[in-house]
């Protein structure tokens, strides 16, 4: 990572990152204030806040709106300082797991938000082992510190048991609760003091040299000033400084508290980002290693979002660019389908707002409204054939068949369920016996999410039953092999919406049965999207 070349000025300048959480520990709170403080929106609305002003900026769904969860991930791109910021808020509701998996994909760095008062929850773990898995470097913010919160330590030892990660303190908090007052900024030696009366505003920051300067006490109360000194001075011996290689590497985590909805701690966040923060990194293809600096522009789609504007149907490809310098009405070849495509209106994302994007570079997300042609994994290029790996599908852990309301609109049901197949919402299979689909979800709150969007933007009510079968493995190998299993075991078999054979099953001994019986084929539960 270190011995690379020099990036473009333009490119050195971007640091694209998600933000990871357990639901409710203030993810989207943290994100409206990084748009605030990047000067994206001007006022920061509360999530649940009343009337269509103050609705939150990055949940577009309506059931996003209602129940004031993040259900789709959505890129948001703003400048903050010297820096150009692409943020990828990440649906935290464990049920939509697989969006957010795809979503690390095309980040360089993430941001763990943890609530001061329940630490690291399972989510955050399980999001936590896919950042590992890609080794994204990882910065912690613990949130919530204006209520009632845990001990610093505990909370610093629960993160570095529980994901097996060095944590470096980078501010301290002073106080919790009621008592908070603000934090102390070990990396530059100051004191930030929370103002409780203005939430939007930043913290006041007073410049104090080391933690034996008098003017500490015209600030800090003198009990919490002596617990700070005595903490502070177990907190060095303790615990390790900061290493911005160990932490690029992916073994370190540096840690700032604060209160997101009071504004506090998240400007220091957001100068670490900018400071400490990867540069975009190279990406991986099967062919070769992709480096953001090369000249021809290169980049893979990571997300499909339907009917943002549900008055147009319309439907954008989020794509990570990974190379070059993108300008708007370039000619890309589609590697998947080998057909040139032109990019005539590209578009950047400011939360709810678009603009055209006249151009881009590498580390940026850009968002390509297609009609269809674009799905998830596919690839742009300026000619040369490329796949990007590692971008996963995995198989559904529910399935339920689907019908429409009305036996007539049939048609409609099957349109509609391919273009959320599309998007990755869901896995659509045709049984290659009988009619209607099977649809198979990761979680069972995203049967409630496509019923109400197959109502909202289609019209069309449907209604989800049990289905008999509860698994579903992808098959391969020789073909005449996967022919004869198939015609064998027709009442198991459907279609996904690529047209791949899927075996459905009740049983997991079904599955080791096909394993023993047919050991020369392959049953898998996750499909590399690669073209």
């Amino acid at each position: 990572m270190m011995n690379r070349p020099d990036l473009p000025p333009e490119i050195a300048r971007r640091r694209t990152f998600a933000i990871i959480s357990h639901p409710d520990a203030g993810k989207t709170t943290l994100t409206e204030k990084f748009l605030l403080f990047g000067g994206a929106i001007q006022m920061a609305g509360q999530v649940r806040a009343k009337g269509e002003a103050r609705r939150t900026r990055s949940d577009f769904m309506k059931m996003e709106q209602d129940r004031g969860i993040s259900v789709s991930a959505s890129a948001m791109s703003f400048d903050f300082g010297p820096y150009r910021f692409n943020l990828v808020d990440t649906p935290g509701h464990s049920d939509f797991s697989e969006d957010t998996y795809r979503t690390l994909t095309a980040v360089d760095a993430a941001i763990m938000v943890i609530d001061g008062a329940k630490g690291v929850e399972s989510q955050t773990r399980k999001l936590f082992e896919v950042c590992r898995l890609r080794d994204l470097p990882i910065l912690t913010f613990c949130n919530k510190m204006d209520r009632e919160s845990r001990d610093t330590f505990e909370i610093i030892d629960e993160i570095q048991e529980n994901l097996a990660i060095d944590v470096a303190p980078v501010s301290w908090p002073i106080g919790m609760g009621r008592d908070f007052i603000g934090a102390y900024d070990l990396l530059h030696d100051r004191l930030e003091i929370m103002d409780r009366a203005d939430r939007n505003k930043v913290a006041e920051s007073i410049q104090i040299s080391g933690l034996d300067d008098p003017k500490l006490a015209d600030h800090v109360p003198a009990e919490l000033l002596e617990k700070l000194r005595e903490e502070l001075e177990m907190a060095r011996e303790l615990l390790p400084a900061f290493d911005r290689k160990s932490f690029l590497e992916g073994h370190m985590t540096p840690i700032w508290f604060g209160s997101a909805i009071n504004s506090f701690g998240v400007k220091e966040l957001m100068t670490g980002i900018g400071e400490f923060g990867p540069q975009p990194q190279p990406q991986n293809a099967a062919e070769r290693q992709i480096a953001p600096e090369e000249k021809p522009v290169t980049g893979f789609v990571f997300k499909v979002q339907a009917n943002m504007d549900p008055k147009h149907r319309d439907r954008v490809a989020f794509v990570r660019l990974a190379s070059g310098h993108f300008e708007r009405g370039m000619k890309l070849l589609h590697v998947r389908s080998k057909k040139p495509m032109a990019v005539s209106n590209p578009v950047l994302f400011l939360a709810a707002d678009r603009e055209l994007a006249e151009e881009a570079w590498a580390g940026d997300i850009i968002g390509i409204p297609n009609h269809g042609q674009l799905r998830i994994g596919d690839a742009l290029t300026e000619g040369e054939a490329l796949r990007f790996t590692g971008i996963p599908s995995f198989a559904p852990e529910l399935l339920q068949t689907v019908r429409a309301g009305d036996p007539m609109k049939a048609k409609h049901l099957e349109k509609a369920l391919m273009q959320f197949a599309e998007e990755g919402a869901a896995k659509v299979f045709k049984p290659m016996i009988g009619s209607g689909f099977i649809v198979g979800v990761v979680g069972a709150l995203q049967f409630e999410v496509l019923a109400s969007r197959i109502e909202l933007e289609y019209g069309l009510p449907v209604r989800f039953e049990s289905s008999q079968f509860t698994s579903a493995r992808w098959v391969s190998g020789p073909k005449d092999k996967v022919e004869t299993f198939a015609n064998a075991n027709k009442g198991h078999m459907a279609q996904d919406h690529d047209g791949d054979l899927v075996y459905l099953t009740r049983l997991q001994w079904d599955i080791d049965r096909v394993g023993r019986d047919h050991p020369e084929l392959k049953l898998t539960a996750t499909k590399e999207m690669m073209v």
